[in-house]
């Protein structure tokens, strides 16, 4: 049976684009959706077009309801068979300072970017036994910038996590994240955007989608690495050149 793959948030831009590689690389996919029923049938539709041998199917679940969340990894097992890569890709992106930050905004992007990969990574441990797991960090874990302060800090916890997971799965199951940094714009904004952002970082363009499936590939193949940090961000990460 070949390996498959359950990737959160993949009917739409970056988790799409990790579906899209890794069913050309011999992968079955599950694609997890929120509220995006028709993106994520339409591209399951499209993988078991062109790739008939291989596992595809979508699965729905709200990652900011506890219930949901639970039963996700069980139902994705007893409908597939298996599974072997569960990638935390989905996370919700909201500005505010920490004196602007609101409880439920607070909540919302603890729940959905730290508490919903908490319960996944578990319970993938605890039926899978075997695999791999890839958090989606950011490159903003490395500064204490405030003005994401709610979603910086559910991505400093994920990236805690992922080392914590990494030292308790061994040797069966490794895990590891990657930091993207300037990737693809807002959908409300287009690549002139991007580019401003990008004139200050260290390579000077933005960095879009292949470094982040690069790292992917090389986490996957590299059989020794787990608890590591992939920063897929130009070196935004060393600071910025103001």
């Amino acid at each position: 049976m070949k390996e498959t793959a359950i990737i959160t948030g993949a009917s739409k831009r970056i988790g799409r684009a990790i579906a899209e590689h890794l069913a050309i690389n011999g992968w079955g996919v599950i694609v997890h959706y929120n509220n995006s029923d028709k993106e994520a049938n339409d591209l399951v539709s499209n993988f078991k077009q062109k790739y008939p041998d291989q596992y595809f199917a979508s699965v729905q679940a709200n990652l900011s309801n506890e219930k949901e969340i639970g039963k996700l990894i069980p139902k994705v097992i007893s409908e597939s068979g298996g599974c072997q890569l569960l990638i935390n890709n989905a996370s919700v992106f909201n500005s505010a300072y920490i004196l602007e930050t609101s409880n439920e905004l607070f909540e919302k992007q603890l729940d959905v970017n730290l508490k919903a990969p908490f319960i996944l990574m578990r319970d993938f441990a605890l039926h899978c036994k075997t695999g791999n797991i890839i958090n989606f960090v950011d490159t903003r874990i490395s500064v204490n910038k405030t003005n994401y302060a709610a979603y910086s800090l559910s991505k400093k916890g994920l990236w805690d996590l992922t080392k914590m997971a990494a030292l308790e799965f061994a040797p069966d199951i490794r895990v590891n994240a990657i930091a993207p940094g300037v990737t693809l714009p807002p959908q409300d904004e287009d690549e002139t955007y991007l580019s401003k952002l990008a004139e200050k970082i260290p390579m000077k363009r933005p960095g879009g989608i292949e470094p982040i499936l690069k790292s992917i590939d090389f986490i996957l193949e590299n059989s020794y690495l787990t608890g590591q940090l992939l920063f897929a961000d130009g070196g935004e990460n060393l600071g910025l050149n103001e």
